[in-house]
């Protein structure tokens, strides 16, 4: 099963046809993103460690953590997951032992980036990253790691926006010699540099966030430049949050969802997203009556 969700995740980013992934914060949205007829997930770390810890994307999420979120997403869904691995949790070593502990807890594929530890969310000011030789070593160590060949590496640059476009473009060639799968340049600030980025030889990443440093571009253009994935990261937290947030201003307000209701999901929908019938069969089958 994994080796088939792994060639299946490959697969998709060589399709080059700028695949819409979006991000996942938890179980419950990795459902919804399946059940909307989605392809694959992204496991967000910045997703995980709001939503999860309730604190900013400065690193502070633990391996085994991001771990126990990619797991139970595993455990609820049935197409590949792309695990966000922040900087790999360490050094090239530390790193190894992330893709192994990743592709046990059901990873199809993990992204590595190039910030210094602790790191930040690539659309933050004040970010650093790591000398180029040193994060060569590590995308070496990740694809040595790995299992399954077809188990995918994308190595990402955060160099844009600290050392210019063409350390960051010069640092995705570096990576692709490594071993790379897919190369992510993050945080690119013009239409000019996202075509430029596709032109890379292998499959490309782009990042499309509300309210961040890369211009949002339409799926059909960016699937013409022959970008292999889209991530929308944050967009479903994004979603989720801000109607938390008007549904909260409107009970402490009001003092009941009365006015609101056209905002909330149906009770029975709700069992449905999380498929409550499917445990009521396994009752059926296997609890004994009057016990």
């Amino acid at each position: 099963m994994a080796d088939s969700l792994n060639a299946r995740l490959k697969a998709l980013f060589e399709r080059r046809s700028a695949t819409i992934v979006p991000g996942a914060p938890n179980a419950l949205t990795a459902r919804m993103i399946t059940e909307a007829g989605f392809e694959a997930v992204y496991v967000t770390g910045a997703g995980v460690t709001n939503a999860f810890l309730g604190v900013p994307d400065v690193g502070l999420i633990t391996l085994s953590e991001l771990a126990d979120n990619v797991a139970a997403m595993r455990d609820v869904i049935d197409v590949p997951l792309v695990a966000d691995a922040d900087t790999g949790f360490g050094n090239a070593v530390n790193l190894a032992r992330t893709v192994k502990v990743l592709e046990r807890a059901g990873a199809n594929g993990m992204q590595i980036e190039d910030q210094v530890f602790p790191k930040k969310c690539g659309h933050f000011a004040g970010k650093e990253v790591i000398g180029a030789d040193e994060a060569v070593q590590k995308i070496r160590a990740a694809v040595d790691a790995r299992s399954d060949d077809d188990f995918v590496i994308i190595a990402r640059t955060d160099a844009r926006s600290v050392l210019g476009f063409d350390e960051a473009m010069d640092r995705a060639h570096r990576f692709i010699e490594a071993g790379a799968d897919v190369t992510f340049v993050e945080a690119p600030e013009s239409l000019s540099e996202i075509a430029a980025i596709a032109e890379l030889s292998v499959p490309q990443v782009i990042n499309m966030v509300f309210g961040g440093l890369t211009p949002i571009v339409e799926q059909a253009e960016l699937a013409t430049m022959g970008y292999g994935v889209v991530i929308y990261a944050n967009a479903p937290l994004q979603a989720a949050m801000l109607n938390t947030q008007r549904l909260l201003a409107h009970l402490r307000d009001h003092g009941s969802t009365s006015g609101f209701e056209d905002q909330l999901m149906p009770f029975a929908e709700r069992q449905d997203v999380v498929g409550k019938a499917d445990y009521d069969e396994m009752e059926r089958r296997y609890v004994v009556p009057g016990e």
